[in-house]
């Protein structure tokens, strides 16, 4: 079973997401445990969550002492050995790719920190060996949203969540992206589907997706499409890039 452990300053932004769908039945088999921390759990007597920075600056910084005692909670229930990640979700961070998702996965446990305000005291990063991730080039108000979409797509690669044929070509497989999908009624306001889709040729089809992939992937993300060849096969590194 992989444990999800999320801190944050607003337990009720998770509430409504988790306990829904893919990550609702996850967890209902038992394939998943997800747990939320409410870091002002963690404050003593008078204490604040955050104060200002160091040096001087704008906006407010996560504290990192009410952080420790949340994280070696977490740590010392913990079984021993255990495979886990802990990430913070921080603009500064490396992009949150599908690699990743297949990644955590694959862990016993992923302790997920949302970060707040101008960030969290670096320390935690060094001291817990955690990982800072972002989920694009763009600044959010807080951690959370980042948080979710991280957990969502770690909990549907998680083996049973999902029917195991629906990951097979979906996007981001293999760096692709999917082929367009298509539902009844076959012709809308003047427009048809594509007619191989009708032809019950199941190697036509086949073929039609894999090209309509290629051509979505080198039209819409020229950075994975550095891979992709005219007929698919992989492309021969750039000189200086072997």
């Amino acid at each position: 079973m992989l444990h999800i452990d999320v801190v944050t300053l607003f337990p009720e932004v998770f509430a409504p997401s988790i306990g829904l769908s893919i990550l609702g039945r996850a967890q209902e088999r038992g394939l998943v445990r997800i747990e939320v921390h409410h870091l002002l759990d963690a404050l003593g007597d008078g204490e604040r969550a955050d104060d200002r920075p160091f040096g001087g600056g704008p906006g407010m910084v996560l504290r990192i002492e009410p952080l420790a005692r949340v994280l070696d909670a977490i740590l010392r229930e913990a079984p021993a050995g255990e495979r886990r990640s802990i990430v913070v979700t921080a603009a500064a961070g490396r992009p949150f790719r599908q690699r990743d998702a297949q990644r955590f996965a694959d862990l016993d446990r992923l302790v997920v920190v949302c970060g707040h305000y101008e960030g969290i005291d670096e320390r935690l990063v060094d001291l817990y060996g955690a990982e800072e991730i972002s989920l694009g080039d763009f600044v959010l108000t807080g951690g959370e949203i980042p948080a979710l979409a991280f957990v969502d797509a770690t909990v549907r690669l998680v083996t049973g969540a999902i029917k195991a044929e629906s990951l097979l070509a979906e996007s981001f497989t293999d760096d692709r992206l999917d082929a367009p999908a298509y539902t009844r009624p076959a012709s809308f306001r003047g427009q048809p589907i594509p007619p191989v889709l009708l032809s019950g040729d199941h190697a036509k089809i086949a073929a039609w997706r894999r090209e309509q992939s290629r051509d979505r992937t080198i039209a819409r993300r020229p950075d994975l499409a550095h891979d992709v060849a005219p007929q698919g096969d992989p492309v021969d590194p750039p000189d200086g890039e072997r």
